[in-house]
């Protein structure tokens, strides 16, 4: 472990000391692919018993989705998760209180949201100090994360936790690179790209795809990439999370600060103590969690707008909502009938591949009729 963790550190060295130009870009990709290996490596060891990096906290998956508390040790996230869903999560001055995962869940807009109040993690979490390999590995399960910060330092802190995750394969609001990257067994590498691009050239996708004994090989670039994202293509091992930035503690800072820190991206002031804005966070975990609510209405009687059905960003066809209800319901399943705007035809037949955010309501033949309702603002 000591030698995997010496060995990051003189690559880190080594790339801190390299001027960064297109002389140079060969090299540096060459680096940070080995760095992606080395912190695999670390964080997956292969001998038993060494606390792999896969380990997180045994905390049963439950509701419909699940957001992290992710921070520092001592910034409110224990008396935010009291705050926002009545569980008891221990508060005190001192730091380290949460020493394991504390669940709790929220009902909101019909929807059970699991809340984890992660134990704070520290400075260098990503290479295994502390207990930050669980505390990751927890929240890379998470559906949203929220980094609470000291709205007394701030920035700092925000930098630091983003580093701490990004090691780790965790990547903050942020999409999937859009490039193909697909292995053969002759012809060498192949770069084509449909833009121009600045960061990546032939000689540093072969000096990136040599450290992972890759010699033949099709690119393609539909964006400007980097070798970072080349490299986490070829990891595949990364996850892209919606992120909120939430600054807890507002109440002791002066208005003026208050106005600076407003135009952080992706930004929610708080004060979890007084319960400033709790209000203001749940909306923008609704957002940023992007699902979809689906009321039901059995045949001859009104919806039932207690019991939504609920569907994440990435789910949300006919198909979907039927595995939802009962995983034999898409083998009863013939078509169904759908009225409301955007229906071609009144009723138009669909199937079970339609996206139900096309569909104001539809007929699930022959017995329900289903309502489709998607919230993309707080109403």
């Amino acid at each position: 472990m000591a030698t995997v963790m010496q060995k990051i550190k003189d690559i880190e060295d080594e790339m801190a000391r390299t001027q960064k130009n297109k002389a140079t870009a060969h090299h540096l990709g060459l680096l940070k692919a080995k760095l992606a290996k080395l912190r695999r490596e670390l964080l997956t060891p292969s001998s038993k018993g060494a606390g792999g990096a896969g380990e997180g906290f045994d905390v049963t998956k439950s509701g419909d989705s699940r957001v992290g508390l992710v921070g520092f040790p001592s910034v409110g996230k224990s008396t935010l998760l009291n705050k926002l869903t009545g569980t008891f999560s221990e508060v005190a001055s001192y730091e380290f209180t949460t020493l394991t995962c504390i669940p709790g869940v929220i009902t909101y807009r019909g929807a059970k949201i699991q809340l984890l109040d992660l134990p704070g993690i520290i400075e260098g979490a990503k290479d295994g100090k502390g207990r930050g390999r669980q505390v990751i590995s927890t929240a890379r399960t998470c559906n949203c994360i929220l980094i609470v910060l000291d709205a007394i330092k701030p920035i700092t802190h925000k930098r630091l936790i983003e580093k701490e995750l990004e090691g780790f394969g965790i990547r903050l609001n942020k999409e999937p690179p859009n490039l193909t990257f697909r292995k053969k067994d002759k012809g060498g590498l192949n770069l084509t790209s449909t833009v121009t691009t600045t960061h990546l050239d032939l000689e540093t996708v072969k000096a990136i795809c040599s450290e992972y004994r890759i010699h033949n090989a099709d690119i393609t670039l539909r964006y400007d990439a980097t070798a970072d994202d080349l490299i986490d293509v070829i990891e595949g091992s990364r996850v892209y999370i919606p992120c909120i930035y939430v600054v807890n503690k507002i109440d002791q800072i002066t208005l003026e600060e208050l106005e600076i820190l407003d135009k952080l991206p992706h930004y929610c002031p708080i004060s979890a103590h007084l319960e400033w804005n709790l209000d203001g966070l749940l909306e923008k975990i609704w957002e940023y969690l992007d699902l979809t609510r689906i009321y039901t209405k059995p045949k001859g009687m009104n919806p039932d707008y207690e019991d939504p059905v609920i569907l994440s960003s990435k789910k949300r066809t006919v198909e979907d909502f039927c595995d939802r209800i009962h995983k034999d319901m898409l083998k009863q399943f013939k078509y169904a009938l759908v009225w409301g705007s955007s229906a071609k035809h009144k009723p138009q037949r669909v199937g079970k591949v339609d996206t139900v955010l096309n569909l104001h309501y539809f007929l699930l033949h022959p017995l329900f009729v289903l309502y489709f309702y998607f919230y993309s603002s707080p109403s």
